[in-house]
């Protein structure tokens, strides 16, 4: 591969104005791009970018991305001016660099060259390709907001399907877009900090709808150019690539693994071609036992299979454990639950604050608000759960009061003491650092805040070494049980209110969902695969046999910080 670049039939080498006809807005064509990166603009680019300012705010994201997951030779789909390709030769990556723009390929090589460097270079639509590269790829990142430009849906979902062939078995996707889903729904703003930062050219829509993004680009000397891209909203992108073949997709906001989704100027996706997930932690050797439980923890949860349990069989809006004195019915009694431990704070009122961890679907936060108007943020590590949680709060006019993040009780992104009340069901127990969970309630309790959960826990006098079939079911290593959670609370500053011990409910629920899956199996492999409804059989009966042996406890536990 070179750098030369044939001007015939590359017309952003030769085209000196952009062209969109008598109607812009009318222009949603994923050719188009091939008019807007006319080479006058492009050779302005970087002045947008500013390649010092944008390498000082995202450090060595990309960098660390690879090499924890040991890719070395990488395909550079949207090379643009060259800033990625650049940067991954610097720090020892084998990079090919591609691009649809004859003008951005010609630049990069250029800026390459400034640099001591010699850049692999490939002109390449990426509707074809394959045809147009040579061999198989450890990664392929696809940065720069450049996924947007696909205006056609068969083209994105082609595209990603030219992306997975060109990847090895156990290769990568990293792809990054600008946060759509906050433009249309709450209006443009910009930190212009992490992509965009040269300080003196501006990006802003000119007009925005459900189709069409079209931003302009202002320079110091009065120069304006336009963009005419598609507003990928997060959760569609991630839809398309999961169903493009991608395994297994973690997104970050503005670089950050924990953030409120209103917050990032841009989302990153790390996509993995294959599942593999015990290789895939084994190689993060830098990954502490906590992130490496979270990882598990949030492939799980958004896995097709587990989101249609879940949300058919386990409860519905309430998925943990009922109470089941009154009633039989699996989504009844998962409400009961809820009722029960907000009968437990009669205090909260419309002006409450609540911090929902590990909200799941949503459903006790809606019912917070429906029944005492106050207002509940949900944070959740399960993209796929939050996506319906945020429908189903949309859908019953509540989205005002109940708000939905993704990321980490283990790193909770809210400020220190913003919180009355933080609320949890049989989510703690997915933690590889529960104390640090206590930790950051704690800290984002007001004083005299309460922290009540329910938690699925071992007996304090459980003999070691029996509970593994009970870890298997959802890849646990530990449980915490009573007397553990009261010696964590009053180490860090809690007062024990509440300890009910309502095991004899964890026993009846897991007996009743096994019951639920057996009868409604065939409906359900619709949606969920023969193989997990067999494990999760299984993996219920082991629960249902350990609390039958008393090793396992489950209640309601209420701290309140001094």
């Amino acid at each position: 591969m070179t750098s030369t670049i044939n001007a015939k039939g590359n017309t952003d080498l030769t085209a000196t104005e952009q062209s969109y006809g008598d109607d812009p807005l009318s222009v949603r064509e994923t050719d188009q791009y091939r008019m807007e990166y006319i080479k006058t603009f492009v050779e302005r680019w970087d002045e947008l970018i500013d390649w010092e300012a944008r390498a000082e705010s995202e450090g060595s994201f990309f960098i660390d991305v690879l090499r924890s997951r040991g890719k070395r030779k990488i395909l550079d789909v949207a090379a643009g001016t060259g800033f990625h390709s650049v940067r991954l030769l610097q720090a020892g990556f084998d990079v090919t660099s591609a691009d649809g723009s004859a003008a951005m390929i010609a630049k990069a090589f250029e800026n390459g060259q400034k640099r001591g460097l010699i850049l692999k270079t490939v002109q390449a639509d990426w509707r074809s390709l394959n045809e147009s590269i040579q061999g198989k790829f450890d990664a392929i990142i696809c940065l720069g907001n450049s996924f947007t430009h696909l205006h056609d849906e068969m083209d994105r979902r082609r595209v990603l399907a030219e992306f997975y062939a060109a990847l090895k078995h156990d290769g990568i996707l990293i792809l990054d877009q600008r946060n759509y889903d906050s433009i249309l729904d709450e209006g443009y703003s910009s930190k212009h900090k992490f992509y965009y930062c040269g300080d003196k050219v501006t990006a802003e829509p000119a007009y925005m709808d459900e189709g069409l993004a079209r931003f302009v680009y202002r320079f110091p000397d009065k120069s304006e150019y336009t963009l005419n891209m598609f507003p990928l909203r997060k959760a569609y992108t991630r839809r398309l690539m999961q169903e493009a073949g991608f395994q297994q997709i973690h997104t970050y906001g503005d670089f950050q693994d924990t953030y409120n989704d209103s917050e990032p100027d841009f989302f990153i996706h790390v996509a993995e071609k294959s599942l593999v997930a015990g290789e895939r932690l084994k190689r993060r050797d830098d990954s502490s036992e906590a992130d490496k439980v979270r990882y598990v923890t949030e492939d799980y949860y958004d896995s097709t299979d587990a989101d249609n349990f879940y949300f058919s069989i386990w409860g519905g809006e309430d998925i943990h454990v009922g109470l089941y004195e009154e009633t039989d019915d699996v989504k009844t009694a998962s409400h009961t639950t809820v009722e029960r431990m907000a009968s437990m704070v009669p205090w909260l009122n419309d002006k409450s604050h609540v911090l929902d961890i590990g909200a799941g679907y949503g459903g006790s936060a809606r019912h917070l608000a429906r029944a005492i108007g106050c207002s509940v943020h949900c944070l959740n590590i399960s993209e796929v759960q939050n996506k319906r949680n945020r429908e189903i709060n949309k859908a019953q006019g509540l989205d005002d009061l109940v708000s939905v993040a993704h990321g980490s009780f283990e790193d909770i992104p809210e400020p220190d003491e913003a919180y009355d009340l933080v609320w949890s069901q049989d989510a703690v127990l997915h933690s590889g650092n529960r104390e640090m969970v206590f930790r950051e309630v704690h800290r984002v309790l007001k004083r005299g805040g309460e922290f009540i959960m329910t938690d699925p826990m071992q007996a304090d006098d459980c003999p070691e070494g029996v509970l593994q079939p009970v870890y298997d079911r959802i890849h646990l290593q530990s449980l915490g049980s009573f007397g553990y959670y009261a010696r964590v609370a009053k180490k860090l500053g809690f007062e024990v209110l509440d300890q009910v011990d309502l095991t004899h409910n964890l026993r009846s629920h897991y007996f009743r969902v096994r019951q639920e899956l057996e009868a409604h199996r065939e409906e359900l492999t619709s949606g969920t695969s023969q193989a997990y409804i067999d494990r999760m059989l299984v993996g219920l009966e082991n629960w249902v046999n350990a609390a039958d042996q008393g090793y396992l406890a489950w209640g309601i536990l209420r701290f309140r910080k001094r």
